[in-house]
């Protein structure tokens, strides 16, 4: 009977120690980045592009869609760009821009247009920042488009 207790008393103290080590299903991670420190990296590889993400503002230049992507996670935003445009003869891309509290434009990224599926720039990050984004044609063929400021 001795041995049979101490076997139960191992295993029960063996599972309580398993239990702390595996993580909770669910259990949320931090981001890789947070507001400005987020500047210039990728959405996707710092974990920014989750169900908090929402799309702010979309801008359609000739069929080349740009959408402002926000994350509350990161405080971080982007432009996430496609084509649904039948010609890709005219080279497109899409950019983002971040204005500080006067208007002051402060940084701009892009992303080239794909033919086909999507892409999308880095971030720039602040919340307490102004975005817009904008759709520009390389050889100028169509007019700059861009959002309003979120």
């Amino acid at each position: 009977m001795r041995t049979s207790t101490k076997v139960k008393a191992a295993a029960v103290a063996g599972a309580a120690m398993t239990a702390v080590l595996i993580p909770l299903g669910g259990t949320s991670y931090a981001a890789g980045c947070n507001s400005t420190g987020c500047d210039n990296k990728g959405p996707m590889t710092m974990d920014c592009s989750d169900q908090y993400t929402t799309t702010t503002r979309t801008v359609n230049n000739n069929n080349r869609i740009g959408e402002l992507r926000w994350s509350s996670t990161c405080d971080a935003a982007w432009v996430r760009v496609y084509n649904e445009s039948s010609n890709p003869v005219y080279n497109a891309s899409g950019y983002i821009e971040k204005y500080n509290s006067s208007g002051t434009l402060l940084k701009s990224l892009s992303v080239s247009v794909p033919s086909s599926g999507n892409d999308w720039s880095n971030m720039l990050g602040g919340a307490s920042y102004q975005y817009r984004i904008c759709i520009k044609f390389q050889g100028n063929e169509y007019p700059l488009k861009c959002s309003t400021k979120f």
